[in-house]
């Protein structure tokens, strides 16, 4: 059962957001899958051990302990002959063959060679591969990009990824050369320009060129969002800076959240309330515990023990009387109330019942859920795909 719910929650993962229901979902009926449309009418018979979505026209399906793909009219295009395999991306699969990892197209061929000990899915052109416990970068030919010499690589982001060795941090370019140099005791990804790092239990920032353009000099450093960064002060306060280092909001809360929809929770005292990008207090001080982010209009709050979610005016919009809530996913939030899960939307209607054991939010149009133990899909209507 592990290995299905991780193998839904891969497959729901990916670039591509579905504006609606997916044109064909996995369909669960007793222990087999298959594959129905939005009204539950089955279009690919139910008879595989497992199903994933659809991918660039492609889905994993296992039969007898092995993997394949088949395409949208149900034929088996690639035989259920891998240990292992991930979704296509960028019109190729990785696949694990006995104890060795490489990549097929859409026809079945083996264009990269299984030669590593893991491969990762394609994005943007670059893959992250793993050999002996180190890792690099190839392109979709199989040329290597990054030399497979790291201890660990991240993904890239805004054309960065950093990059671990010999216990030291730096970042690489997407053409493979180290931009700013393993200086570094640890660091964080890129974000508007800028990345934090740290040196001698000091955080501060660099540029995509490697120059640090604001000191070392804060306990922790994160991510720049919306144009400002929150920092942790020797003294344990956080506050807020821009991006030529200035304090902007002072360094007096006990905890801060990033800048969403230009507001940010801010906490003193185990209270919270929200502030401007110019440190205003526009939603005083006043929940309980820690606040969401503001997604679509709405951040989630506590309120005598209990979640609800407020708007920018700090008027609570969704009473607070759900035991957990998570920010707004898709339009749709995620409740827990006696024991159970559903979703709520923005006006605060149960859209989706109470009705499951543990279930995850919605993406590409769909949401995990457990019913009975078991791991299917719904949608956003309601619909379940899944049957006795």
């Amino acid at each position: 059962m592990k290995y299905s719910l991780l193998f839904l929650l891969f497959c729901l993962t990916g670039h591509i957001i579905f504006a609606q229901t997916p044109d064909l979902v996995p369909y669960r009926k007793g222990t087999k899958f298959g594959y129905a449309n939005d009204k539950r009418e089955i279009k690919i018979p139910v008879a595989y051990d497992y199903a994933g979505i659809f991918w660039e026209d492609m889905a994993t399906v296992k039969l007898d302990g092995k993997l394949g793909f088949i395409d949208k009219a149900g034929k088996m295009v690639i035989p259920a002959t891998y240990d292992n395999a991930y979704r296509f991306s960028e019109g190729l699969a990785a696949v694990k063959i006995k104890l060795a990892w490489g990549f097929i197209d859409k026809t079945g061929k083996l264009i990269i060679p299984a030669a590593y000990d893991e491969c990762f899915s394609f994005k943007n052109g670059l893959a992250l591969v793993k050999l002996n416990n180190k890792y690099g970068y190839i392109d979709t030919k199989g040329k290597v990009i990054v030399p497979v010499e790291y201890d660990n690589l991240n993904e890239f982001s805004e054309d960065m990824a950093m990059a671990k060795k010999e216990k030291k941090y730096g970042y690489l370019n997407k053409a493979g050369k180290l931009a700013v140099p393993l200086d570094y005791d640890y660091g964080l990804a890129f974000s508007e320009g800028l990345a934090p790092v740290e040196k001698n239990s000091l955080y501060g920032f660099v540029d995509k060129n490697g120059k640090l353009v604001i000191e070392p000099k804060y306990k922790r450093a994160y991510m720049f969002k919306e144009g400002l960064a929150y920092v942790t002060a020797l003294n344990g306060k956080m506050g807020f800076i821009d991006k030529k280092g200035k304090e902007v909001i002072p360094l007096q809360y006990d905890d801060v959240s990033q800048f969403s929809e230009g507001l940010a929770r801010v906490t003193m005292n185990n209270k919270s309330g929200y502030v401007n990008k110019i440190g205003k207090l526009v939603i005083p001080i006043q929940f309980e515990s820690y606040g969401g982010l503001f997604i679509n209009g709405l951040a989630k709050v506590t309120v005598n023990g209990n979640k609800g979610y407020i708007d920018k005016t700090g008027k609570l919009v969704i009473g607070a009387s759900y035991n957990l809530a998570e920010d707004f996913s898709e339009g749709l939030a995620m409740v827990f109330k006696d024991r159970r899960y559903g979703f709520v939307d923005k006006t605060g209607n149960v859209v989706i019942p109470m009705q499951y054991e543990e279930c995850y939010s919605f993406k590409n149009g769909l949401a995990v859920v457990y019913i009975k133990s078991k791991a299917c899909y719904i949608d956003k209507k309601g619909t379940q795909y899944w049957e006795e």
